[in-house]
């Protein structure tokens, strides 16, 4: 599904920011609502269709690009350079600041309202969109995640699921395979973690094998706010409504320890796999401070009235966008940022890893964080926490991983890799 719409921004004056998915139709609308501001909107559009325009298709049968391809793609992008470094220096708030009008200025900068983010990121989900190269695979994550699972398995892939990893086996300084927690162990030629990055150095490892910039990015390196999700089950078909909305609240509501001024809402009518006929999924996402939720963690009571009063609060403010949405509500989840932690195992509930801070995203061009560790033979990690959070990062980045091990042990690219869900580690074996 390819929406025309990335989200909408409701205002208190009563004016609605649509962000199109289409650049040159989001810049006539920025310009009907900033007449004004019709050069800041061109700059911005222009950045989008610009950034568009770059291919990255790679030039070789495996995917590992060939020098004629790199400078195939070097020359094309040469055009959008003046605007790639312009986007490089400064941060997402202070490309909204370029606005005049107070309204538009402050709907840009809610879309990716994060400390220090860099501007280029904050475009990209809108270059995708606009390339009509950001769409939602029908059936969410899960579905997703079973194409590929399905095809792992024809390749002769196995899956072992449940098995959550206790131990990396080291000898003599090699990675020799992986213990479960219930003692069962499995050998492999290399060890790939693409598990919580923490997890797999200081517990996995047990901390033997680091860099002093290791240690000092896991202190002192910033990494998302952990959420605080709200999933709903209504009565009501919301098809026709913005699948992803920001509207104000008539007065501010504390929720999840932060008072809140909008919120932001998600439905998900357009799939039809999520819902009975008539009825939609609804999410709410409430960024939130870890430390608040492991306190309350410790006393089970405190920790699910507090769950409960989120809840309460999220329904009252959508029944209120959405008059009766209250008594529609069938099912109702709170998933909190030790849901996060105990499910996926990531370090402080932070679902993609570092901050992109404009520091973050020089250090992620540069390569990201290490993928193998000092002393430590035939292991490799992947994932958000090496080169940073989403698919677009993760996947090629595991891929190309891949690549290397097959090259450098001369084998087919096509291999067959057992996984330990929920730890995420893999051991790939001899290709088939």
């Amino acid at each position: 599904v390819d929406h025309d719409e990335f989200l909408r921004v409701e205002g208190r004056d009563g004016r609605t920011l649509i962000v199109y998915a289409d650049a040159d139709r989001f810049e006539r609308h920025l310009r009907e609502l900033a007449p004004a501001d019709a050069a800041v909107s061109h700059a911005l559009c222009d950045a989008i269709r610009r950034c568009a325009e770059v291919d990255r298709g790679d030039g070789s049968e495996h995917g590992l690009a060939s020098a004629t391809s790199w400078l195939a793609a070097g020359i094309h992008l040469l055009p959008a350079v003046p605007t790639l470094a312009g986007l490089l220096g400064i941060t997402w708030q202070e490309l909204a600041a370029r606005f005049t009008d107070r309204f538009v200025r402050d709907a840009i900068r809610s879309i990716a309202d994060i400390p220090d983010f860099p501007a280029l990121l904050g475009l990209m989900p809108l270059v995708w969109m606009h390339a009509r190269d950001a769409g939602y695979p029908v059936g969410g994550s899960l579905a997703f995640a079973q194409a590929i699972e399905q095809r792992y398995r024809e390749l002769g892939g196995e899956i072992e699921y449940g098995a959550r990893v206790a131990k990396i086996l080291v000898e003599d300084g090699r990675a020799v395979g992986v213990r479960l927690v219930d003692g069962v162990e499995h050998r492999a030629d290399d060890v790939i973690s693409a598990a919580d990055g923490h997890a797999t150095v200081f517990d996995l490892l047990g901390g033997r094998y680091v860099t002093p910039a290791l240690i000092r990015a896991y202190r002192t390196q910033p990494v998302f706010r952990p959420l605080v999700q709200v999933s709903l089950g209504v009565a009501r078909d919301l098809s026709a409504e913005p699948h992803a909305l920001t509207f104000p609240l008539p007065t501010p509501v504390a929720i999840a320890g932060e008072v809140r001024e909008s919120l932001t809402v998600r439905h998900f009518g357009y799939d039809p796999t999520l819902a009975p006929a008539g009825k939609s999924v609804v999410e709410v996402l409430l960024d939130t401070e870890y430390d608040l939720w492991a306190r309350l963690a410790q006393d089970p009571e405190r920790y699910r009235a507090e769950k409960d009063t989120i809840a309460e609060a999220v329904v009252a403010a959508l029944d209120g966008r959405f008059p009766g949405l209250a008594r529609d509500v069938e099912a109702l989840d709170v998933a909190t940022p030790m849901t996060w932690e105990r499910i996926t195992g990531n370090w402080r509930g932070a679902y993609e890893a570092w901050l992109p801070t404009r520091g973050n995203l020089i250090a992620s061009l540069c390569g990201g964080t290490r993928a193998t560790l000092p002393g430590l033979e035939r292991f490799f990690m992947t994932g958000q926490w090496v080169t940073g959070g989403g698919l677009p990062v993760v996947a090629p980045a595991a891929r190309s991983l891949v690549q290397t091990i097959c090259k450098r042990d001369r084998r087919p690219f096509v291999t067959s890799v057992t996984t330990h869900a929920l730890a995420g580690v893999a051991t790939p074996t001899p290709a088939r």
